[in-house]
């Protein structure tokens, strides 16, 4: 897997170009929805991570299976995934899908919430963590992206950018520790 350092320094004017392409024909947010739904593809499939990045594996295996993986996606996208083959940059897929989804996000003021809790949050809780993480930025949308962790005990922690709100059971006790020790 290529170091986050230099995926970032291929991956962004990739992501840019992108975007700028999606503008052109206003397709930001179509190509947004096919990104995110990639990119949770490529976090389930390990197994689909590693055939994209196999060099062994011929091109147009990997153009055969990205066609139909994406099936009837934006003939725009589609073009860039193969150009991406072409040029021997998809292993750099995962990153330049984020950088996009990145760009994305900061144009339409969104900010991301990466949101650690014991189980999958319910309507009512998202909406409370939206509400909560648009008063801490002054953003006009929230996405949140959730992972579950039983170790946590209960709660939540809320990660956007480099601020963290932890809110969970299992930092509430470490904390009581450290207070107990002074």
């Amino acid at each position: 897997m290529p170091s986050n350092l230099i995926s970032s320094e291929i991956a962004e004017p990739y992501a840019q170009a992108l975007m700028s392409l999606a503008q052109t024909h206003d397709l930001t947010e179509t190509f947004g929805r096919d990104f995110r739904d990639l990119g949770q593809l490529l976090d389930d499939s390990p197994e689909l991570q590693d055939f994209i990045a196999n060099p062994v594996i011929s091109d147009n295996d990997k153009k055969e299976i990205l066609g139909r993986i994406m099936g009837d996606s934006n003939h725009y996208l589609m073009n860039f995934l193969m150009l991406l083959i072409d040029k021997r940059r998809i292993v750099f897929l995962r990153p330049i899908v984020e950088q996009y989804l990145a760009l994305l996000r900061d144009l339409n003021n969104v900010v991301l919430a990466e949101v650690t809790s014991t189980r999958e949050l319910n309507d009512e809780q998202r909406r409370n963590i939206e509400d909560r993480v648009k008063g801490m930025t002054g953003a006009q949308g929230v996405e949140i992206k959730t992972t579950i962790d039983p170790d946590i005990i209960g709660g939540v922690i809320i990660k956007v950018g480099s601020q963290v709100i932890d809110a969970s059971l299992r930092g509430q006790l470490r904390r009581i520790g450290i207070s107990l020790k002074v």
